[in-house]
């Protein structure tokens, strides 16, 4: 990868055929079930205060026992990109080990679409989730929000959300290489410019996207950008990583630490010489199968019953 031409500036003109190569990776899905591995269905399900409906995709392995967890997934994309139906494999993986039915939200995208649509579609789809927990066949006490990059965010942004609305109570928030701060100004963030392929120019253009004018301005809320938040008590466990070759990084020990100094359990892991969602991009990696065996391992841990 290190000896690819360096991106051009992300930019509205690049934005089509990136949403074209997205669609393109869609239409070549194929059997969602995986050769009869999950039971799938593709509900829609009401919006916030008379929002779109959201497309939802509800998988489950097939003989998973009743009262299973749920994890809920949010996919990333820098808030502009990407699909709900896309790069599911390792977290079926998953969900087929813990016997667990994972739904993966489609919200809608920026900038057509700004704040607060993103966060709003991601806090519908769990409602709808806890309020048909039954149907599901899912425990709502062992629910599990899971997401990448711009679906990390997300996923910080609806912990914080369930705790100050209300809502089912999360078991826990996996993280990876979360997109938290609208600042885009770490050290880190410096440091990686023009290195990691998820460069500040990607990183600006998402939180511009999401946010207009108002990306770095004082008043930017915490369920946009969770960085933002002044307290971060009363959250659920926490799992974050990132790799240390990749400018989220000091943004995400910063939330880890914010979470252990407001007494809160957070679990990290720095990966060296790791990019941006590297374990999706080179999955054969050892540190790749190192990061994926650390989640299952918390994963196993925060589920387990006895």
């Amino acid at each position: 990868m290190a000896e690819e031409p360096d991106p051009a500036p992300m930019s509205l003109e690049l934005l089509p055929g990136i949403r074209a190569e997205v669609d393109a990776g869609v239409a070549a899905l194929g059997d969602l079930s995986h050769g009869g591995r999950f039971t799938v269905s593709q509900p829609a399900v009401p919006g916030l205060d008379e929002a779109p409906e959201i497309p939802l995709l509800v998988c489950t392995p097939a003989n998973a026992p009743t009262s299973r967890p749920l994890l809920y997934y949010i996919h990333g994309g820098g808030f502009f990109c990407n699909d709900h139906r896309t790069g599911l494999d390792q977290l079926l993986d998953t969900a087929e080990r813990f016997g667990a039915t994972l739904i993966s939200v489609g919200y809608r995208l920026a900038p057509e679409h700004p704040y607060p649509a993103q966060i709003n579609d991601a806090y519908a789809g769990l409602l709808w989730a806890a309020d048909h927990a039954d149907e599901l066949g899912i425990d709502p006490e062992r629910i599990v929000v899971i997401g990448i990059s711009a679906g990390g965010g997300l996923s910080a942004a609806l912990a914080l959300t369930v705790r100050d609305k209300g809502g089912p109570r999360l078991l826990g928030q996996l993280l990876m290489c979360p997109m938290l701060d609208d600042r885009n100004d770490t050290a880190s963030a410096v440091q990686m410019d023009g290195i990691d392929f998820w460069n500040r120019s990607f990183n600006g253009f998402g939180w511009s996207s999401l946010l207009g004018d108002a990306q770095g301005a004082a008043h930017v809320p915490q369920y946009a950008a969770p960085a933002r938040a002044t307290d971060l008590t009363d959250l659920p466990p926490a799992f974050l990583d990132v790799g240390s070759a990749e400018c989220l990084r000091d943004e995400v020990l910063t939330y880890a630490s914010r979470i252990w100094q407001a007494g809160g359990k957070a679990e990290l892991h720095v990966w060296p010489g790791g990019i941006h969602a590297f374990d999706r991009e080179v999955p054969e990696a050892r540190i790749s199968k190192a990061a994926i065996a650390a989640r299952d391992n918390w994963l196993e841990r925060l589920l387990a019953t006895d």
